[in-house]
């Protein structure tokens, strides 16, 4: 059994941060029910440019980005906004663990999401909530995003070379975050409800997750006041040798992050009189020389390409090539080790995508495309006791 076997999540969610934090939940075995609007559903369904090859014009579940971030997972539609669809809600409520959203702040109060709400169906329901700003301030109602929260949490300012334009991030990392950090805190919760018999809501969101992230940087600037700019060559902040490097053919990334890296790497390109140079004896003397160091070692990388250094340097010295996304993908290391999985559709369709990071040896994945639009209508509302002919009302109603 995987370790969320039995877990029930009913989640109102759409685009990222939602369904990427849920599908950590359905890859570990939980039983994820997307509850959707029957008009369209997620947005993320009609995500481009790139669908399944064959794909129908209807067909809801082809984009590759929808697929990518919902697998596993089973669908409904619901239309929360109606009397009806709240009567559904409640009845879907009282058996599960869990109803999560990513919603604006402001939402999950309107369409009945809250613990306050749910705790009459269930006391000991777990309310998950992730809004871009939070659900008790005053941005509640804010719309928001990934990218306008790198931008105001300072990732702007730290990302790219010196003296370039301010850029972000190139993958949406607070969604991403913000999402798992979302399921971490139900999984948490829903630990405690069954214990204590009582729910709760737990919230996070997308300022906050972005604003956290800053960590060390935020650190330096509270203890110390350092106000921490982009370094060259995405070299870390503190420790040298830690950037890109040049090679005979590109580049390489190399990260002494411990002295005793520094040492290896002096005898490996064969320049241990480093090692005794007053400039470069400890991470102190190498961030102020930093400047002096790096073409130093520039000229000792340009004798060999990148793979020659990498078939040198790898296991010893901590090292890695400057690949692009198909690169990183096509990697023996990614192909052969299982790190890309095939998921299958009802119609016999296959559609590549990346494995979950989180290993459980001795058990094994299930790897199901992404759902169709209220693919699971009939089934999960059958399994409530509803009849063929109160589905059929739902759906003429369209309430489902």
């Amino acid at each position: 059994m995987l370790p969320l076997t039995g877990l029930r999540v009913l989640a109102v969610e759409q685009y990222g941060a939602g369904p990427f934090g849920t599908q950590y939940l359905s890859d570990l075995g939980a039983e994820v029910i997307k509850i959707e609007s029957p008009d369209g559903g997620d947005v993320s369904r009609g995500v481009g440019p790139f669908f399944m090859d064959g794909a129908e014009a209807d067909d809801t579940a082809a984009s590759l980005f929808y697929q990518g971030l919902n697998r596993n997972k089973r669908s409904v539609t619901l239309d929360l906004k109606s009397m009806d669809g709240q009567a559904v809600l409640h009845d879907l409520a009282a058996t599960a663990d869990a109803v999560c959203n990513n919603l604006r702040g402001d939402v999950p109060v309107k369409l009945g999401l809250t613990y306050e709400t749910l705790k009459t169906v269930k006391p000991a329901l777990v309310c998950a909530h992730l809004s871009a700003y939070g659900r008790d301030n005053d941005r509640t109602a804010w719309p928001g995003y990934d990218f306008l929260m790198q931008a105001e949490a300072g990732y702007f300012a730290v990302t790219g070379e010196p003296g370039g334009p301010p850029a972000r991030m190139g993958l949406s990392i607070i969604d991403m975050m913000a999402g798992l950090s979302m399921s971490f805190g139900l999984v948490s919760s829903v630990m405690q409800a069954r214990e204590t018999g009582v729910g709760r809501d737990v919230d996070v969101n997308l300022f906050d997750t972005a604003l956290f992230n800053l960590n060390y940087l935020a650190q330096w600037y509270l203890g110390a006041g350092h106000n921490q700019g982009r370094e060259p060559r995405s070299a870390h902040a503190s420790l040298v040798p830690c950037q890109l490097y040049k090679t005979g053919d590109g580049w390489i990334y190399l990260m002494c992050n411990k002295e005793k890296f520094f040492g290896i790497l002096c005898d490996l390109i064969d320049r241990a009189d480093w090692k005794t140079d007053p400039q470069f004896l400890t991470f102190k003397e190498r961030l102020a020389n930093r400047d002096a160091l790096t073409p130093l070692i520039d000229e000792a990388l340009s004798g060999k390409t990148t793979a020659e250094w990498l078939a040198i340097l790898q296991g010893k010295v901590p090292a890695a090539p400057l690949n692009d996304v198909a690169q990183a993908l096509d990697n023996p290391f990614v192909r052969d080790r299982g790190r890309i999985a095939t998921a299958a559709t009802p119609d016999r369709r296959t559609v590549d995508m990346l494995a979950t990071p989180i290993h459980v040896p001795g058990e094994t994945y299930a790897h199901r495309a992404a759902p169709a639009l209220g693919a699971d209508n009939d089934a999960v509302l059958g399994d409530l006791g509803y009849d063929a002919a109160r589905i059929a009302r739902l759906r003429a109603d369209k309430v489902i």
